[in-house]
């Protein structure tokens, strides 16, 4: 008898004597790998969805960070303590690397904890990559830190030619982001030289939670990549870090139950389903115009808001229509106000 295994390999009943299934793919694997809980786990999978604790040395798929860099599983973070500012585990008490140091920009695989601000389910977060003059660095990265305070943080990305920052914010609902980013901080940082253009991008991540169902997964996924052109349209771009993707259109059924089904596919798509708590809208060209970003975020929630209630009865009646979404958006109070202004500059407005 031959199995397919989680490694993507044929084989018989002999070589596969003893492999168990993954705890989280359920496929055959050898039984090296362990989660914090003693379960089997195969290498696709902790590649894509789990963390190796730097305690135990077992992988973890609700890991915390641990100040100082590593990651911990829940087991192991009995063993230290918190951040009197923010909650972060440290090793030896006090403050936390990040409340240490505001003004830092943090290696490429820095994620700390979230924090959430506003009113759920749905949260957005924000990264937005900008190009930053070298003369000018130390003091676009003091500027940010001192505006962002405990709402975001920077990162390196070697992707940004010749040099800059990918800004990143923890989770914020909408209203929040609207109302509590600091706006200004965009215009200050364009005045210091710093620049966007075409090989940069503004990613969205919206929370899994925020959604009322997988099917109101689907819907959303369905409704853009039905849409292609209006959504480069808003987003201001093609990339080829976020193509619309046939094949990852075509697993979107899948994709919308939960991230297992995206392995195989790119991460680097129009809609990346690989995060466990998000969905990552990738087709954003990054912006230091304030209008630009703010639509962004607004898109981003009033498609999902928008989707959230349709009916098949709804999609059969062209729902998924754009020009059907674009007047539902100009009906809303103005609560998408910067969705609605920038579709109406860009003249893809109904």
């Amino acid at each position: 008898m031959v199995s397919d295994t989680a490694e993507e390999y044929r084989l018989c009943g002999r070589c596969t004597a003893g492999w168990v299934g993954c705890v989280s793919c359920r496929r055959l694997t050898a039984p090296y790998q362990r989660t914090d809980s003693g379960e089997v786990v195969c290498g696709r999978c902790t590649e894509a969805f789990f963390d190796l604790c730097t305690s135990c040395s077992r992988f973890s798929a609700a890991s915390r960070y641990l100040s100082g860099g590593g990651r911990i599983c829940a087991r192991c973070a009995e063993q230290y303590s918190s951040c009197r500012g923010c909650g972060t585990l440290t090793r030896v008490g006090g403050d936390c690397d990040s409340c240490d140091h505001p003004h830092h920009v943090w290696n490429y695989s820095y994620k700390p904890d979230p924090r959430f601000y506003g009113d759920g389910p749905l949260y957005l977060g924000m990264e937005l990559e900008i190009v930053v003059p070298e003369y000018q660095y130390r003091r676009c990265v003091a500027l940010a830190g001192d505006h962002l305070g405990p709402l975001g943080y920077l990162k390196r990305d070697s992707s940004i030619e010749p040099g800059g920052f990918e800004l990143v914010t923890h989770p914020m609902s909408y209203d929040y982001a609207i109302g509590e980013f600091p706006w200004p901080l965009l215009r200050q940082l364009a005045e210091l030289g710093c620049e966007t253009d075409s090989s940069v991008g503004l990613h969205i991540h919206a929370s899994r939670d925020g959604f009322a169902s997988a099917a109101h997964i689907y819907r959303w996924m369905k409704m853009l990549y039905r849409n292609e052109s209006a959504v480069t349209t808003i987003a201001r771009r093609r990339s080829h870090y976020a193509p619309f993707d046939q094949r990852a259109r075509a697993k979107v059924k899948d994709t919308a139950k939960d991230p297992l089904h995206a392995l195989g596919l790119s991460r680097y798509q129009a809609i990346n389903p690989y995060p466990q708590k998000t969905l990552e809208l990738r087709v954003f060209a990054s912006s230091l115009d304030v209008q630009q970003v703010q639509a962004a975020l607004a898109f981003t929630a009033a498609s999902i808001d928008y989707t959230r209630g349709l009916r098949v009865a709804d999609v059969r009646a062209g729902a998924w229509d754009w020009s059907r979404f674009a007047a539902w958006v100009t009906q809303q109070n103005g609560l998408y106000g910067p969705l609605l202004a920038e579709m109406e500059d860009l003249s893809c407005a109904c």
